[in-house]
């Protein structure tokens, strides 16, 4: 199960398995996939995803994580999720282990509760997650809690990961509720270009997308939003075009 809503321009993800510590079957990523596609439609400007009760998300749902589906599944949902235009904020509200650190990294920013912790246990079972998993966690966390996270598979608490860079700011909901509702009055274009260079690091420098991207903020109506808002001593209303 998954809770779906939307505040303004501020959707909200909720993952819904208490019974199961809101772990992650071939069902419930499609779930997440459907999720984030449905708030794009409707408008949404920033998506927090989060968990239900006391857990983010205990990791991959041990009845399914060896079948054949489940990471064709994931791996389309960690997609959505890094692929939304839009920004991504992971309300991390308790443990995010295994499958729950590779969504809450796949987001573009997390906000934790003080006793959330994070870890990637593979080792102690014979699994292996994606390469894109172990990169992007070595960017966001650095390479030697990477390294400690999946090499000494050891679980990294909310106070060690806000130092190290993968925890950006510590509270709860409602702060990363916060923090969604002022990226969702930033300017649409900016952002979608800023995640689009941020993750495509894959991308030269002159690729057409990204070129693209780069031009339509300065060929933006927003722009001159943004400058007769300077000079006019108010916040912008910015429209995405």
């Amino acid at each position: 199960m998954i809770n779906v809503s939307a505040t303004g321009s501020v959707g909200l993800v909720e993952l819904d398995r208490p019974d199961r510590r809101n772990a992650l079957d071939v069902a419930q990523c499609r779930r997440i996939v459907d999720a984030v596609e449905g708030l794009l439609a409707g408008g949404a400007r920033a998506i927090v995803v989060t968990g239900s009760g006391s857990s983010f998300c205990s990791g991959a749902d041990f009845g399914e994580v060896y079948t054949d589906g489940f990471r064709d599944a994931l791996h389309a949902a960690l997609r959505a999720v890094t692929g939304a235009p839009v920004p991504v904020v992971a309300a991390v509200n308790g443990p995010a282990i295994g499958a729950g650190t590779q969504l809450a990294i796949a987001c573009d920013l997390r906000v934790a509760v003080p006793d959330a912790v994070f870890g990637v246990p593979t080792a102690r079972i014979g699994l292996a997650v994606d390469p894109w998993t172990v990169r992007r966690l070595a960017r966001l966390a650095g390479g030697g809690t990477a390294r400690a996270i999946l090499l000494a598979c050891q679980q990294v608490g909310t106070d060690l990961a806000h130092a190290r860079g993968l925890v950006d700011r510590v509270g709860d909901r409602d702060a990363a509720l916060e923090l969604a509702a002022e990226l969702a009055g930033l300017a649409p274009l900016t952002l979608r270009y800023n995640k689009l260079a941020l993750d495509r690091t894959d991308l030269a420098d002159d690729d057409p997308a990204l070129v693209a991207a780069f031009e339509a903020c300065w060929s933006s109506e927003d722009l001159h939003e943004g400058r007769r808002a300077r000079e006019e001593k108010r916040a912008p209303a910015f429209v995405g075009r």
